[in-house]
């Protein structure tokens, strides 16, 4: 079964909103959305996605479904590239945190208005697997 459109995008905006806050204010709050990466990637169930269930307001069936594989995809890109933008503000290279930090911001920004960059980037990569397959 897929996961439900709102629950995808209150996970996205989850990102933005934390992201947002921490190039505004602090390094740390840039931990919330790492850790419910983590998570979401060790447990195979997202913190956010789990609360956001208590608040759809129609059985989950109903909604336009994401694709779940799709969906643990962009988590694994998002959760790699805030670890980095950790690893590299702790390691002294603020710039290069930064970086990392705005790629996120953007990419979850960007799926809140329908293009999904991480869905891209996976159909990419089984079209080159699937061309390399054949010859």
């Amino acid at each position: 079964m897929g996961i439900p459109k709102p629950l995808v995008q209150a996970n996205q905006a989850f990102i933005v909103s934390t992201v947002l806050l921490s190039l505004i204010f602090s390094i740390w709050i840039l931990f919330l959305p790492f850790i419910n990466g983590m998570v979401s990637l060790i447990t195979n169930s997202n913190p956010v996605i789990r609360l956001g269930r208590n608040f759809l307001k129609k059985k989950p069936i109903q909604y336009v479904l994401e694709d779940p594989e799709q969906q643990r995809f962009n988590q694994w890109i998002a959760t790699v590239c805030l670890g980095l933008s950790l690893l590299f503000y702790f390691l002294g290279f603020p710039a290069i945190s930064i970086a990392f930090s705005v790629m996120v911001l953007l990419a979850a920004g960007i799926a809140l208005t329908g293009y999904c960059i991480g869905c891209t980037i996976r159909y990419r990569y089984m079209m080159w697997k699937y061309k390399r397959q054949q010859t």
